[in-house]
């Protein structure tokens, strides 16, 4: 039988959730009142809950990014692309969406790796 951990678990979700070597983040959101300042926030949350899975960005197999405008496709991508090293990029999907409360800009979804 297949093992399944979840941290940081309520009723309604897990932060992380482990499935073999697989990582499954809930989307993550940030503080601020530019799309990049969220979306800085954001990674930053990814990448801790990666280091306390046993992953990193290096080990990100996919990411999906949604965005409450899509003009702000471009300022995402700025944070989004120093973030990365080149060569580690994930697959991803960006797209538009009314996200969970009306300050929030971007919300990243994030599925990696453990790393080892």
């Amino acid at each position: 039988m297949t093992q399944i951990q979840r941290q940081h678990t309520n009723q309604r979700m897990s932060k992380i959730v482990i499935h073999n070597d697989t990582i499954y983040l809930c989307g993550q959101v940030g503080s601020g009142d530019t799309v990049a300042e969220q979306t800085q926030e954001a990674l930053r949350r990814v990448g801790a809950l990666l280091a306390e899975a046993g992953s990193d960005k290096q080990h990100v197999l996919q990411a999906t990014v949604w965005l409450a405008d899509m003009a702000d496709f471009a300022e995402m991508n700025q944070v989004w692309d120093s973030w990365f090293e080149a060569g580690y990029a994930p697959a991803r999907a960006c797209g538009e969406a009314k996200l969970a409360r009306p300050e929030l800009l971007v919300e990243v979804i994030v599925v990696a790796a453990v790393a080892g």
